[in-house]
């Protein structure tokens, strides 16, 4: 397929080509939100819009008493329907409220400015508007040179509006105080938010953007977002975002859909611009204006925010005219059926080569479930340029076994297959769940493992066998996919201590409960319950994975692989990680090949400070024995390893 790779590339820099006109940098030309949108320059505040299809704009808000008034009507400075006016600054002040009435033929409606910075919903009505946002004393970083370190990413995923316990939205500054604190304590080193491109349905997760550079004013005002990321970096946390330009939200007022009487100004015709499984609207990534949007949005984050990344949610959809709905992915034909929208690719390959040109430590990762070649392979290889894949296979195997199969007919060579089935040429992050095997309808691992024992049986003082082998097997998944992760990994909020149920923000269907919408901290903290081994045991590996650059180093070496015993050895970095995921045979003088040495029990997941039964002395050594056959010496361990767990020597 090497021509159809070289086509996707050459569009790529003709794309980039077109753009620039070989007169700028991709940097330069991606400046949108310094053009378009209201700003201050000395005494005036200057406002502009593209809006082709446009017969009149006018500027409406505080300030104008929400009426269509001359004084406020837009001049079209250019063909292609660019508008602008230029107001003194003693007309407009920071608070005041705004939109636009925007005009075509055949009809006019309120809009909200493409580029606003600021949106805020009123309480009583629930109408959105623009705010302006131009305080007297901006936010002043504290640390602006912090820059991400070369450690392989181990992220925390969260959710700033359900990240605290109460019944009720939780703040940027409440996540500041009471959870940031938490993810340093738990050993992460990178923090991805969700949700925080502004959406007018708090239920959609954050997926649903409506005003794609306004930071969601449901958790807080911008300067109070910058706190939490300047915090976030003094803590020694690099802060990635999600970032979704895969679809917009159809909404027409708050949104950007019929935003000037068309339905394709940033959207394709017809049929095309509508993505039925999602309820919303496509872009077309052929336009230039929709690019010079997309780029300046991504380049906006990192320099008002000084994130570092992003994490692209729903390229998959991006990636394929039929939004990999239906198709299975089983052939590398499906790559290159023609299925591919090109323009897609060359807007994600921009993108990327964007953001490393604003900041060369940001990271890129893509959430594509097809496994679509080289998009995370450098482009210089031509591939999309994505630092990283999430393998998205790893947790639809954790679950295809505990759904499935019994226990007993878990496959340890399958098992071992998907947790290191990656290609050569493309970084992955791992993960045993995120936020997607939390939403409702779907079990968290431990719901699925304990169930209804969680509402009954998670005292230490109470026994239970299904809790039993529910934090057990937790624990072992948790390790395996962790020690043999590529190149990164990542756990959603709440999950390293086995937050119980499903994630349900308030809707029509649970009569607007926050209930479910929440992290319950408590029981994490509450030593007579069983939710703080888990934490402590995750706490425990992600300190020695950070502590001994485990993943940065080598890749996994498989030692032996048993689907009888349910056992799986393999070495990295200078460490033996063994698994037993037998329901109960334990083995005796199992024997390994290893190099010749005395190795330390440094961890092993059955300790008592991790609720498991301490079947096995803690801080033990064991000695190889050599052992000759057909004139070869073989150094061969010998240990003991119950059912049900796993240990690591060094």
């Amino acid at each position: 397929y090497m021509s159809k790779i070289d086509d996707r590339y050459r569009h790529f820099l003709w794309v980039e080509n077109r753009l620039t006109e070989n007169k700028e940098s991709l940097v330069d030309f991606a400046s949108g939100h310094e053009y378009f949108g209201l700003h201050k320059n000395k005494n005036e505040w200057i406002f502009r819009e593209w809006a082709p299809n446009a017969t009149a704009v006018f500027l409406t808000g505080d300030f104008s008493n929400w009426e269509k008034n001359d004084k406020f009507l837009l001049e079209k400075i250019t063909d292609t329907g660019v508008w602008e006016i230029k107001l003194p600054e003693n007309l407009i002040h920071h608070g005041d409220l705004y939109r636009l009435k925007m005009c075509w033929n055949g009809g006019e409606e309120d809009r909200i400015p493409a580029y606003a910075r600021r949106v805020v919903q009123d309480e009583q009505t629930k109408i959105f508007s623009a705010q302006v946002w131009h305080p007297e004393n901006p936010y002043k970083w504290k640390a602006p040179k912090y820059k991400r370190s070369d450690e392989a990413p181990l992220i925390y995923e969260a959710h700033v509006g359900m990240a605290q316990e109460k019944h009720g939205v939780g703040s940027y500054l409440e996540f500041k105080e009471n959870v940031l604190p938490r993810i340093v304590d738990a050993g992460y080193n990178t923090l991805q938010l969700m949700a925080i491109m502004e959406h007018p349905y708090y239920g959609s997760f954050g997926y649903h953007v409506s005003n794609f550079f306004a930071a969601s004013s449901r958790f807080g005002t911008p300067d109070e977002l910058k706190e939490l990321v300047d915090a976030a970096h003094e803590a020694g946390l690099a802060v990635i975002m999600d970032i979704v330009h895969s679809h917009a939200v159809k909404n027409e007022i708050e949104g950007l859909s019929k935003f000037d009487g068309t339905y394709y100004q940033y959207f394709h015709k017809g049929q095309r611009g509508l993505h039925d499984a999602w309820d919303s609207r496509c872009f077309d990534y052929g336009k230039p204006e929709v690019l010079h949007f997309l780029l300046s949005n991504c380049k906006f984050w990192l320099d008002e925010y000084k994130l570092d990344g992003f994490r692209f949610d729903g390229v998959t959809s991006m990636l394929y005219h039929h939004h990999g709905l239906g198709p299975a992915f089983d052939s590398y034909e499906k790559y290159f059926d023609g299925s591919v929208d090109d323009d897609a690719i060359a807007y994600l390959s921009l993108a990327n080569k964007l953001i490393h040109s604003v900041k060369p430590t940001a990271i890129t990762i893509a959430e594509d479930v097809s496994g679509m070649p080289g998009l995370a392979a450098p482009q210089k290889e031509h591939g999309i340029g994505f630092d990283y894949r999430l393998a998205m296979g790893v947790p639809d195997h954790w679950f295809n076994l505990m759904t499935k199969l019994s226990d007993e007919d878990w496959n340890m060579n399958t098992t071992w297959h998907e947790l290191t089935n990656r290609r050569a040429d493309e970084k992955v992050i791992s993960y045993v769940e995120c936020h997607d095997q939390a939403i409702v309808g779907g079990k968290t691992v431990i719901f699925q493992l304990i169930d209804a024992d969680m509402y009954s049986s998670m005292k230490v003082d109470t026994e239970s066998l299904k809790v039993d082998r529910g934090i057990a097997l937790h624990k072992i998944i948790r390790l395996a996919t962790l020690a043999s992760a590529g190149h990164g990994y990542l756990n959603f909020i709440g999950n390293e201590f086995g937050h119980p149920e499903w994630v349900d923000f308030p809707r029509e269907g649970n009569n607007w409960s926050h209930h479910y919408a929440r992290r319950q901290w408590s029981l994490r903290d509450n030593e007579d319950l069983k939710y703080h081994f888990l934490a402590d045991f995750d706490r425990e590996i992600i300190s020695l994975v950070r502590k001994e650059e485990i993943i940065e180093k080598q890749q996994p070496r498989l030692l032996r692989i048993d689907n009888n015993d349910k056992i799986i050895c393999f070495e990295r970095s200078g460490f033996i990680f063994i698994f037993n995921f037998h329901p109960a045979h334990s083995v005796v003088d199992y024997e390994i090949e290893v190099f010749p040495g005395k190795y330390h029990l440094i961890l092993n997941s059955d300790e008592k400070r991790f609720g498991g039964f301490e079947r096995i002395e803690v801080g033990q050594q064991y000695q190889t024995i050599p052992v000759i056959e057909n004139k070869t010496c073989r150094n061969m361990l010998k240990f003991y390893l119950p059912c049900r767990t796993a240990i690591i020597l060094s």
